[in-house]
């Protein structure tokens, strides 16, 4: 029901239009009421009315001056003027503030009734728009978040003409043509790194807003692969400055979050937009290093190879197998890609040392390390030992493994494979349990107006992006796809079943508005309500 507030200082009218108007049965809930402006204002910021009717003439603040007031905090309510007073700058002063009606007493209970339901009206009317349009937003980011990472894998692949790409580009809200660009690949890592935290969620929207801000930097969310950002030369700016900026303000916004970490890996200029996919794999060489260094760093690939690994450089006659940091490996095996092995392995091999990797004493050591936390990491997912032998061989009974560098990171390559697509295996076991509990929880709550991509992530303990990513990856769907699907069934089952009218069905499915749920039936069935109804 909508709010309605009275503000009147004469007790006898303010009284009788409280009592003689049955405002429930009339469709409106009597919110309160005050004598003066100044009692009201307090009282109106509490109750949030979604009508005030208020008298122009009373003591301590009038009509005006308290319309004046309400309008600039809450410039939803809708105002009706009560005057004693015919007089044409009265009701050009309410008009320059926003009143919505002026009506002059005396004025009888019937008058004012029908005012009120006009302005009732008009408010309802803007509250279905803003409905509508709140749901055509999350949709739109929804469906733009998954296009823009369904753009840029054509970006950075080559495999359309600079001319589509453009074109296509623009319909996704990115303007790409620049005389230079570049790629950075980055990544948060917050909390134990499994299910939902809130603070990543929070560091994310803090780099969406800033990112917003910057001419000449586009972010495309990567689902679990993280983020990667596009950095362009503008008119005013080259492409260096841009990027200093910008990495600059990243780190910056970072800084405000100490439990959150990051790493990035920043990709080589790029002359044109059909060079982006060198920029994106210097980028991504560059990140594969965030399971070698520490985080909460940005490694530059145009920096010498030489200085990026210098402080890791190894003697072989100093080397002590114990040193080597099983972890680094794990690490990746619990997070890598398969896409992702030949730079973690150029990248984990090179950090030895040149000198080293041309021993095959040392390529020995390194494969037995690798194999054997690849074990483990299978072991701890329940499968035996034996499957790895099974998909790759076994390196004791094959010496060819260490005979060129090349040997070794081919069998290490089909190592990690193996170890990652038993993961996977694993992974769509979780997904396919944590979907089932998503589609349950929309199951139960598609009659609420309020579901949301966000309530349904919390409900599986994922963030909302990581979420999204895997549903529609699983489903081929979005999230709002899928619920509109839902809601739909159950109207279908509704308008065959019952004699129920079409606006209880809406609100029944979770659509407060009729004539937004009418609409989406129209799109999604290719008829009306009544038209299903009549042909069932």
């Amino acid at each position: 029901m909508l709010k309605v507030f009275l503000v009147e200082d004469e007790v006898v009218v303010r009284e009788g239009i409280k009592n003689n108007i049955h405002w429930e049965a009339e469709g409106f809930r009597f919110a309160g009421e005050a004598s003066d402006g100044e009692l009201a204002y307090p009282l109106i910021q509490k109750t949030r009315p979604d009508i005030l009717i208020t008298d122009i003439k009373m003591p301590f603040m009038d009509g005006l001056e308290l319309s004046r007031l309400v309008k600039q905090e809450m410039p939803d309510v809708k105002i009706i003027i009560l005057s004693g007073y015919d007089e044409f700058e009265y009701a050009k002063e309410g008009i320059s503030i926003g009143i919505t009606d002026y009506l002059v007493k005396p004025i009888s209970g019937i008058q004012l009734l029908e005012a009120v339901k006009k302005v009732g009206r008009l408010v309802e009317e803007e509250q279905q728009q803003r409905r509508f349009l709140s749901t055509f937003e999350q949709e739109r980011l929804e469906n733009t978040q998954l296009a823009k990472q369904k753009f840029f894998r054509s970006l950075v692949s080559g495999t359309k003409s600079v001319s589509a790409l453009l074109k296509e580009g623009l319909e996704i809200g990115l303007e790409l043509a620049a005389n230079r660009y570049n790629i950075l690949l980055f990544q948060i890592f917050a909390g134990d790194g499994e299910g939902y935290d809130e603070e990543e969620n929070r560091v994310t929207k803090a780099i969406e807003e800033m990112t917003e801000h910057l001419p000449g930097v586009m972010m495309i969310e990567l689902g679990l692969e993280g983020w990667a950002f596009l950095l362009k030369e503008t008119d005013e700016k080259e492409l260096l400055q841009v990027q200093k900026e910008f990495l600059e303000k990243l780190e910056q916004t970072l800084r405000s979050y100490e439990t959150v970490e990051y790493f990035g890996g920043l990709g080589r200029p790029a002359m044109r937009l059909s060079e982006l996919g060198h920029s994106f794999e210097e980028a991504n060489r560059a990140f594969a290093y965030r399971y070698l260094k520490k985080r909460n760093q940005i490694i530059d690939s145009s920096r010498e190879t030489e200085e990026m690994t210098e402080k890791d450089d190894i003697r072989l006659d100093d080397l002590d197998v114990r040193q080597l940091d099983r972890r680094v490996a794990e690490s990746f095996l619990k997070t890598g890609l398969k896409s992702q092995i030949p730079h973690f392995l150029d990248e984990y091999l090179q950090s030895f040392g040149e000198k080293n990797i041309q021993s095959m004493l040392f390529r020995q050591y390194v494969t037995i390390d690798l194999y054997f936390a690849a074990v483990g990491q299978v072991q701890q997912m329940g499968f035996e030992a034996g499957e790895l032998v099974e998909r790759c061989g076994d390196f004791q009974n094959m010496t060819s493994v260490f005979s060129t560098v090349e040997q070794t990171k081919e069998y290490l390559t089909r190592v990690l494979e193996a170890a990652l697509e038993l993961r996977e295996a694993v992974s769509q076991k979780k997904y396919s349990s944590l979907l089932k509990d998503a589609k349950a929880f929309i199951q139960k709550n598609y009659d609420n107006e309020e579901i949301s991509l966000n309530m349904t992530a919390a409900s599986v303990n994922l963030s909302p992006n990581h979420f999204s990513t895997i549903f529609s990856q699983e489903t081929g769907q979005t999230f709002i796809e899928y619920l509109t699907a839902v809601r739909m069934e159950k109207a279908r089952e509704l308008l065959r079943g019952t004699s129920m009218k079409t606006a209880e069905i809406a609100f029944a499915v979770g659509y407060k508005d009729p004539h937004y749920f009418s609409y989406l039936f129209k799109k999604t069935q290719e008829c009306t309500p009544r038209e299903f109804r009549a042909g069932s």
